[in-house]
C-alpha cells in the first residue's frame, strides 16, 4: 500500500507531536518530516516534496498566507491543509489562506487532552485523504479524455417561462470559501432578492468569512442572526453550529436540531425550508463539496418548480455535492463557478438596479 506522506508545520512542538501522532496512527498515512515555521518548510522541501502539507496558521518568521504565496511562485502544487486558532486573527488569517489556494482547513486542537481531539483528529485525517485523491484524479484526468457533465446544460422550460426569482439560496463544503468568493464577489449591490448560504464550517469561522465576504463584495454579505427580518440586497451566511432556515415570517430561523448528514448548518436544511416559502420563485446552487448535502432539497426545489444549478465538475475542489444533486435528475443548469454569478444575475434579472 502506497501510504500518503505528510509534512506537519507548526511553530509549537506539542502540536507538531499531537498532529504526526494522529496520521501516523494510520496505515495509509505517513509523517515524513515537520517544520518549525514557513521558512523551515521551504528548505525542506527543496529536498523532499510530500503528497500532503498540514500548514498553521500563524506562526513567527513566515506565517501561513506569506508560505503560500512563497509556494504558489516557485510552483509549488501540494496540496496544504491549514490547522487554525479560533482567534479574531486565526479565523481572518485562514479566510486569506483559502482564497490563495488552500485546499482546506481544520479548527486546531488546544493541547494534547483537548476533548475534541478524536474529533479534530478524524477530520484531519479525512480531509487529507481527500487532498490526496483529488490530486490523484488530476493526474489521471491530464492523462486520459474526461467524461465530464454536459457544461451549460440548459432546461427549455427556463426560456419558456422566464420565471421571476424571489430568492437565491446556494450550498458548498469542501472548497467552499473559495468558490463562494468568486460567486458572491461578482455580484452586483442591487440583486433585488435575498441571497442565503450554508458553507459546512466550524463554529467560530462564519462570522470572519461573512465580513471578509463583505469587504470584498458589492452586495452587503452578513452572518445571519435569530429573528432578523429578512432583506433584499444582502448575503446571509449561516452562522457555525446553527441550521439556518426561512420561517413563514420571512424571517431568519436558526436552530440547533441534530445535524444532517453530519454537518450543522445543512444545505437540505435551508433548501428545503426556502422552497416552502418561495416556491417557483426560488433559485437554487450547489457547489464544490464532499457528500450528498443538497441534492434533497435540490429535489425539493425543482418539484415546487424553482431554477436548480449545480457546479461542472471541472471547477470542483471536490465532486460530490453538485454530483449528487446532478443524479437527482432535478438540475437546470450545469456551469463552471466562473460562470454562475453570471446566471443568478441572469435569472435574477437584478444587474443594475
Amino acid at each position: 500500500m502506497k501510504r500518503i506522506r505528510v509534512i506537519v508545520v507548526d511553530d509549537s512542538a506539542l502540536m507538531r507531536k499531537i498532529v504526526s501522532d494522529i496520521l501516523n496512527s494510520q496505515e495509509d498515512i505517513e509523517v515524513i518530516n515537520t517544520a518549525r515555521n514557513g521558512e523551515d518548510l521551504l528548505l525542506k522541501l527543496s529536498k523532499d516534496i510530500p503528497d500532503v502539507i498540514t500548514l498553521d496558521v500563524e506562526m513567527p518568521k513566515m506565517d501561513g498566507i506569506t508560505t503560500l504565496k512563497e509556494m504558489k511562485m516557485r510552483n509549488c502544487a501540494v496540496p496544504v491543509i491549514m490547522l487554525s486558532s479560533i482567534s479574531k486573527t486565526g479565523t481572518t488569517l485562514t479566510m486569506e489562506c483559502l482564497e490563495n489556494g488552500a485546499f482546506d482547513f481544520i479548527a486546531k486542537p488546544s493541547g494534547a487532552i483537548s476533548l475534541d481531539i478524536e474529533k479534530v483528529g478524524e477530520e484531519l485525517i479525512s480531509k487529507i485523504r481527500l487532498a490526496y485523491e483529488k490530486i490523484g484524479q488530476e493526474e489521471k484526468n491530464s492523462t486520459k479524455a474526461k467524461i465530464e457533465v454536459p457544461k451549460n446544460r440548459l432546461s427549455p422550460k427556463i426560456e419558456k417561462r422566464n420565471q421571476k426569482v424571489n430568492a437565491v439560496v446556494i450550498g458548498a463544503s469542501t472548497g467552499g470559501p473559495k468558490a463562494l468568493h468568486k460567486v458572491i464577489t461578482e455580484l452586483p449591490e442591487i440583486l433585488e432578492v435575498p441571497v442565503f448560504v450554508v458553507q459546512h464550517m466550524p463554529v467560530g469561522f462564519t462570522k470572519a468569512f461573512a465580513e471578509r465576504l463583505n469587504s470584498n463584495s458589492r452586495i452587503k454579505v452578513v452572518e445571519a442572526t435569530q429573528g432578523e427580518a429578512i432583506e433584499k440586497n444582502v448575503v446571509y451566511i449561516a452562522p457555525g453550529g446553527f441550521h439556518m432556515e426561512v420561517g413563514a415570517d420571512k424571517k431568519i430561523r436558526l436552530t440547533t436540531d441534530p445535524p444532517i448528514w453530519g454537518v450543522r448548518p445543512a444545505v437540505d436544511k435551508l433548501f428545503i425550508s426556502a422552497a416552502k416559502i418561495y416556491g417557483s420563485n426560488l433559485l437554487s446552487v450547489v457547489l464544490t463539496g464532499m457528500g450528498k448535502d443538497g441534492a434533497q432539497g435540490t429535489i425539493e426545489v425543482k418539484d415546487k418548480g424553482g431554477i436548480t444549478i449545480s457546479e461542472d465538475k471541472s471547477t470542483c475542489t471536490i465532486y460530490g455535492m453538485p454530483r449528487a444533486a446532478f443524479e437527482t435528475g432535478k438540475v437546470d443548469e450545469v456551469l463552471p463557478i466562473d460562470e454562475i454569478a453570471q446566471a443568478i444575475v441572469r435569472n435574477t434579472k437584478g444587474a443594475g438596479r
